[in-house]
């Protein structure tokens, strides 16, 4: 297995993980809803010197791409990027609510989480990791409706990095692309042409 790196920014933690070459997983968590980025740094370099480990030895990344808090996305993003711009390494962006069905060990899996506003995030998956659907942004109450009788029901924003690392480590790279998966729209809209007045 490649020596893998996993950075989770998505929801009020900061999540860090290591797999190791012997597949063994070690797991960095600090419960912060902001000031990711100021600690993230620290906290990797305590992770990798605890594994007997150097920037120089990490073959992959993986960052998850959202839903979720737009300043943390862009943090866990523009450190993952980075860290792989530097060593050309490759960087796989896993959806979040993709890495959270991987928290279940089998069977289907439907994830509902609250997105504010009456609305929930919403993917239906017939095994972990397996897309049924795609993800939504609905009516909580229409989420709910849609679970499936007996499907495992993840309602947690929070990844089980483990399971999310080892997906990652063997994933093709060329499949998940490390981007921001926002679902709903941005709040804030760009200016444009028609609504910023010009000067003749």
């Amino acid at each position: 297995m490649p020596i893998t790196l996993a950075i989770d920014t998505a929801a009020p933690r900061l999540q860090l993980a290591v797999m190791r070459a012997d597949g063994q997983v070690d797991v960095s968590v600090d419960e912060i809803a902001t000031g990711h980025a100021e600690i993230l740094f620290d906290r990797l370099a305590t992770l990798l010197e605890r594994n007997a480990l150097t920037h120089a030895d990490i073959a992959r990344i993986a960052v998850t791409t959202g839903p979720g808090s737009f300043t943390g996305l862009r943090i866990g993003l523009s450190a993952a990027r980075g860290l792989g711009l530097a060593r050309k390494l490759p960087v796989l962006g896993i959806p979040s609510l993709l890495a959270l069905s991987l928290g279940v060990i089998s069977g289907p899996v439907t994830v509902l989480l609250d997105a504010r506003r009456g609305d929930a995030y919403f993917q239906a998956f017939s095994a972990p990791g397996m897309a049924e659907t795609e993800p939504m942004l609905l009516p909580i109450e229409e989420a709910r409706a849609r679970v499936a009788p007996g499907a495992n029901l993840i309602e947690s924003p929070f990844v089980d990095l483990s399971a999310m690392i080892r997906f990652a480590a063997a994933a093709d790279p060329a499949n998940y692309p490390p981007h921001a998966a926002y679902i709903r729209d941005a709040d804030a809209k760009p200016q444009n042409a028609a609504r910023i007045p010009r000067r003749v």
